[in-house]
């Protein structure tokens, strides 16, 4: 191999060696930062959902049943509901309602209809 070869081919060896380790790196920096959580004086946004590691919703906050007011539904282990906190569409007052394992109303507590 010439000088004027090696003067070519050795930067860009190290080039290539620099960028995969650097991308190694900047991938361990971001996975750090996704598990290490978040922490915040106010967060503002018009819903949140939290998830299991399946994917499955487990609590769902926000405008959650057609276009109603406010509430929060919490959901078991298979994504169905079980507990619902908040307004509905067709109601002004809240309520706690209770669902059974089919999803379906089990009863509430709040104002009568």
């Amino acid at each position: 191999m010439t000088s004027r070869e090696r003067w070519t081919v050795y930067p860009l060896l190290f080039l290539a060696i620099g960028l995969a380790v650097r991308s190694a790196i900047v991938a361990d920096e971001d996975r750090a930062t996704r598990d290490a959580g978040l922490e915040t004086g106010q967060l503002v946004c018009r819903e949140l959902i939290v998830t299991g590691s399946d994917g499955s919703v487990l609590v769902h906050l926000g405008r959650v049943v057609g276009g109603g007011g406010g509430r929060i539904e919490i959901k078991d282990a298979t994504g169905v509901d079980a507990i619902a906190i908040g307004t509905r569409p067709d109601r002004r007052d809240g309520a706690v309602e209770f669902f059974d394992a089919q999803g379906e109303p089990a009863g509430s507590l709040g104002p009568k209809p």
